[in-house]
């Protein structure tokens, strides 16, 4: 026990049941997922299944609850979507208004859509239902999905219990229970909503919890909910060293800005992460000032805008996506082969989780710490606790290692180009209607539509979700990979096309 009488997170371990021999060589097949869906995988190049995959399915497939712990990026998606489904399948239950089979809960909105498109198509394939619900839209589509009959609901905890409040939904046939990324909701104080959900599934059901790390008080929630539970842990929470490049860049104040655009103008997609919303909005206008396509993502912006600039970005429109820490857990896009820590984080929890924005399922990535004189100390600190030993290299603006990190020809946009390209599948607004009360009603719909399109800077891009490749797990805002339309200026090829699984 540790000094303030909670378990620590190396006894959780300890506690739990030891894991079932994992078998790195058998195929989704052999773990006993149903042909229809061992094709649609195959379908989509996803022929083996990953460490996480192999080692967690065995139990999940056979009911046992599980703790899984792996790296974001790891492959944790499917590790639970596959049984979810499978079990779904073959229990014989009836799909019943209001009453869903199957509750995965996770942190943010965006990680609650990215779930849903990547399990959907392959619910179609077993003939079920899966919806998505969130916060910051209308209710209605959702209430009326669950009226309609659902088998497995993708939620954050805040919507979920709005509705389960306002009787929408109800969690006593809930067969399956996970819990996505159970530390970050932890970080953003979502805990206490967790234990009321929870409360209310059936204590028979199949629990589990798929967390980077162990801690904050995840350890509760184990002893609370999981029941003799299978203990996985393929990845150590620190960084990956192996297919992820850590490089710390000392610059003067005044060289700070013009090293990053350097940067972000070459080939790819680059995410770009500020500490705070304001930050992230100013450095999103700064960029597209000096030529660089650039969108913005944080707590601010509307669902919609939120959407649109995810799906910009995945569809390679918007060459850079600048986000704040509540975005570094949310977004799975493949083919991120540079973050850059614009504003270094203030913990190296906060680093390992915007860092695992690349260098995704074994692929190899670029990340680059910006740290001015007053910053480096404190950017030491925060490595050496992740658990790495970045290359330290004093640069200005020019200098040599700024194309080795970041190779190709830079290249630079009007501001009427970026529009262009940010403003793709924008809705068109509804034309005023002539005369008397028409007219009125046609002003009130056009401010509000001008509301909800939050232009701002970087605020454009694709209308909705990019199309995704079915059963790929969390890339983009739609599926198991981006749009496919290459990266702004072309693509880098430090880490080749990846996958998320």
């Amino acid at each position: 026990m540790s000094a303030s009488g909670r378990t620590s997170p190396s006894s959780i371990l300890d506690e739990t049941t030891p894991s079932t021999p994992v078998d790195l060589t058998a195929s989704f097949a052999d773990l006993g997922v149903p042909a229809a869906l061992c094709e649609l995988l195959a379908a989509e190049g996803i022929s083996h299944p990953f460490p996480i995959q192999a080692a967690t399915m065995i139990d999940t497939m056979g009911g046992h609850d599980v703790l899984g712990r792996g790296r974001t990026g790891s492959g944790k998606t499917l590790a639970f979507v596959l049984p979810i489904l499978t079990r779904l399948a073959s229990s014989g239950q009836a799909r019943m208004s209001g009453r869903p089979r199957a509750l995965i809960l996770a942190p943010t909105r965006e990680l609650a859509i990215q779930i849903d498109t990547a399990l959907r198509p392959l619910a179609r394939a077993l003939s079920l239902r899966s919806i998505s619900i969130f916060g910051g839209v209308s209710q209605h589509p959702q209430v009326q999905a669950l009226r309609n009959g659902v088998d497995v609901v993708v939620a954050c905890p805040g919507r979920l219990e709005d509705l389960i409040a306002q009787r929408h939904c109800d969690l006593d046939r809930v067969e399956i229970t996970v819990l996505d990324e159970a530390d970050h909701m932890a970080d953003l104080g979502f805990l206490p909503g967790v234990k009321r959900i929870l409360d209310k599934t059936p204590k028979s059901g199949q629990r589990m919890l798929f967390s980077a790390t162990l801690d904050n008080g995840i350890d509760i929630l184990v002893k609370r909910y999981l029941s003799d539970p299978r203990t996985h842990s393929v990845d150590s929470a620190q960084a990956s060293v192996g297919t992820m490049a850590h490089h710390v860049l000392h610059v003067r104040d005044d060289d700070r800005v013009p090293v990053l655009v350097d940067l972000v103008a070459a080939p790819g997609r680059t995410i770009v992460f500020t500490r705070t919303k304001h930050r992230a909005k100013q450095l999103t206008r700064l960029l597209i000032a000096n030529g660089v396509s650039a969108v913005e993502m944080h707590g601010n912006l509307s669902q919609n805008v939120r959407v649109r600039n995810l799906a910009a970005f995945s569809e390679g429109r918007a060459a850079v996506l600048v986000a704040t820490d509540i975005a570094a857990r949310g977004i799975h896009v493949d083919d991120v082969t540079l973050v850059i820590h614009a504003d270094p984080p203030t913990e190296h929890k906060a680093y390992l989780h915007r860092s695992g924005r690349t260098a995704r399922a074994g692929n190899e990535g670029v990340v680059i710490t910006l740290a001015t004189p007053s910053q480096e100390r404190d950017v030491a600190q925060l490595t050496r606790k992740a658990g790495i030993k970045p290359t330290i290299t004093q640069v200005t603006v020019g200098h040599p290692i700024l194309v080795e990190l970041a190779p190709g020809e830079r290249t630079k946009r009007s501001a009427e180009e970026i529009a262009a390209a940010l403003s793709i599948g924008m809705p068109t607004p509804t034309p005023p209607r002539a005369g008397g009360a028409g007219g009125g009603n046609g002003g009130n719909r056009r401010r509000g539509q001008a509301r909800s399109s939050g232009s701002g800077s970087g605020s454009g891009g694709g209308g909705g979700q990019s199309r995704g490749r079915a059963g790929g797990g969390r890339s983009g805002s739609a599926g198991g990979r981006p749009g496919s339309g290459a990266p702004a200026g072309g693509s880098r090829s430090r880490g080749g096309a990846s996958r998320s699984r």
